[in-house]
């Protein structure tokens, strides 16, 4: 098993050492160390996206001269999943934690704030019904992005497609405008998911206009559009070829009526079976 050890220097170091790993010029700690018994017990494990940062973001306090760890993973054929970005906030993480610190620190219900935090972890808990892992980033610096992750279709001979979420908790039907702003956060989107085979998700609380629609298929971008009300219930579900020939070939939509008969929200599918979530 073969590992590879990260020397903790300055700025330009780091941008050298990364460089390094993408190119395979590190030698592996059993080389530098001797025994692989003498590495610290505190290791960091590396993942391929962390491979790819350019530069790596350390701690201020690191001098030139410190090295304080050695971090190793094995090497695999398999791709490792990218890791989200840090979370904006510690205060919560998903729905219920978002309720709690509402409650304590009395945020305002009606607030832009409340309402768009509290539809961005419905949305991801919504989502996790048909196996999309998916983290809350949307903050001041989120560049139009409130949620990234991985969905893990049926296909076991396929990697997870790699998702960018837009969520919008609107007040009126929204227009072809909000899919160009999806196509522009491509750009700005976190390192692990740049780049080719990039899905992008458009999540909002009212119905998609004929617009809308029109610019989701013609748009060069793999798209998926969700229609989904503030409460979770997913009332459409429309995507374009390119998200098709990205990895959804085999994706199908369904209507499900409730006993009323009157009610009635929309699952996914794949290749006729219903998806299984989280």
């Amino acid at each position: 098993m073969r590992y590879v050890c990260i020397q903790e220097t300055n700025d330009a170091g780091v941008e050298a050492v990364s460089s390094g790993l993408a190119n395979g010029l590190l030698q592996s700690p059993r080389r530098q160390h001797g025994n692989r018994t003498n590495l610290p017990k505190s290791l960091t494990p590396l993942t391929n996206s962390m491979i790819h940062m350019q530069p790596l973001h350390l701690p201020s306090r690191l001098s030139v001269h410190t090295l304080l760890q050695c971090a190793y993973r094995p090497f695999s054929n398999d791709p490792a999943p990218p890791i989200p970005p840090v979370s904006p906030t510690s205060q919560h993480h998903d729905l219920p934690s978002f309720l709690d610190y509402a409650a304590r620190t009395s945020l305002d219900r009606t607030s832009t704030t409340y309402i768009g935090t509290h539809y961005e972890y419905t949305v991801l808990q919504t989502l996790r019904r048909w196996a999309l892992d998916l983290t809350r980033i949307g903050g001041r610096m989120d560049s139009g992005i409130d949620l990234v992750g991985t969905w893990h279709l049926p296909d076991s001979n396929s990697q997870p497609l790699r998702v960018i979420v837009q969520c919008k908790a609107s007040k009126n039907k929204v227009g072809p405008n909000i899919v160009r702003e999806l196509e522009g956060t491509f750009a700005g989107a976190p390192v692990g998911w740049r780049g080719q085979g990039i899905l992008g998700m458009l999540v909002s609380s009212r119905e998609s206009t004929k617009g809308l629609r029109t610019a989701l298929l013609k748009s060069r971008y793999p798209l998926v559009w969700i229609f989904a009300e503030l409460d979770g219930r997913v009332r459409q579900i429309l995507w374009n070829k390119q998200a098709s020939d990205a990895g959804l070939e085999a994706l199908g939509a369904e209507v499900q009526h409730f006993e009323d008969g009157e009610d009635k929200t929309v699952s996914l599918t794949w290749n006729g079976e219903a998806i299984k979530g989280f």
